[in-house]
C-alpha cells in the first residue's frame, strides 16, 4: 500500500522547467560540510583521532605494550625487593654467628680464669712442696719427724689437688723436653743415655697445663763431656 503523498512546497532556491525537471541553487559550503560529515562518520573520527571499531585510541598492540612495560617494571622492583631481602637476611645471619663466636669466646675466656685463677698462688706454694720433698730425701729412716712431715705435705698436696694441681714424677723416664728441665748431665753408667737419673723437684701440671717442667739430671749420651746443660736438647 503506497503510503499518501504528504504536500509540499518547493522552497524558493528551487525552480520548475518548462520540461518538469527542478533544479536547485543550493551553496557550495553547505554541500562541503555534508561531505565531511558523511567522511567523519565513516571513517570514526572523533576530535581528528581515528578510532578503530571496538578498540581505543592507542589501539590494542599499545595495550600490549603498556601492560609488558608494567610486568617489566613489575618485576624488576620484585627483584630489587627480593636481593634486599636477601642483604638484610645474610647480614642477620652474620651477627647471629658473630654473638655465638662471642658468646663460645666468653665462656672459653671465664672457663680459663676459673680453671688458672689460683695458679700464680700454686707456684708461691711449690718451693714449699719442694722443701718438705727434701727434707723428707733428707731424712733417716727412722727419724720420728719424718711422719710429721709426710703429713704435712699430703695435706699440702691434697689442698693443691683441689684447685686441679697435681705432680708427676720422671725418675727412670725418657727425657722429654716438654715436660722436663735437664739442671746437668752425668755419665750414663748402667742407665740407659738419654733418661732421667735424678731429680731435684717435680714437675707440676694445674689442669691440665704444664706450669712448671721437673728438674732433672740426665744421663749422657756416649761422648757427651759429664756436667754439660743439656737444657736446649
Amino acid at each position: 500500500m503506497v503510503p499518501a503523498l504528504r504536500s509540499w512546497r518547493l522552497p524558493e532556491t528551487m525552480t520548475h522547467d518548462t520540461k518538469g525537471s527542478f533544479s536547485a541553487d543550493i551553496p557550495q559550503s553547505l554541500l562541503d560540510e555534508a561531505v565531511e560529515a558523511v567522511e567523519k562518520k565513516a571513517q570514526g573520527e572523533e576530535g581528528g583521532v581515528v578510532v578503530p571499531i571496538g578498540g581505543s585510541p592507542d589501539g590494542p598492540a599499545s595495550e600490549l605494550e603498556k601492560l609488558q612495560a608494567a610486568l617489566d617494571l613489575s618485576q624488576e622492583k620484585a627483584r630489587e625487593t627480593f636481593e634486599k631481602l636477601k642483604e638484610e637476611h645474610d647480614r642477620h645471619l652474620r651477627a647471629v654467628a658473630d654473638l655465638e663466636n662471642y658468646r663460645k669466646r666468653a665462656a672459653r675466656e671465664r672457663e680459663e680464669m676459673q680453671k688458672f685463677a689460683v695458679e700464680r698462688l700454686v707456684k708461691d706454694l711449690l718451693p714449699v712442696a719442694d722443701n718438705l720433698d727434701r727434707a723428707l730425701a733428707a731424712a733417716p729412716p727412722d727419724d720420728p719427724l719424718s711422719g710429721g712431715v709426710k703429713l704435712v705435705l699430703k695435706v699440702l698436696e691434697e689442698a693443691l689437688a683441689k684447685h686441679g694441681l697435681r705432680s708427676f714424677r720422671s725418675l727412670g723416664e725418657p727425657f722429654d723436653p716438654r715436660l722436663h728441665e735437664a739442671i746437668m748431665t752425668v755419665p750414663a753408667g748402667g742407665a740407659t743415655p738419654g733418661t732421667v737419673v735424678a731429680e731435684h723437684g717435680r714437675g707440676f701440671i694445674l689442669n691440665e697445663r704444664l706450669i712448671r717442667p721437673a728438674l732433672v739430671v740426665v744421663a749422657a749420651p756416649a761422648g757427651d763431656s759429664p756436667g754439660s746443660d743439656t737444657a736446649s736438647a
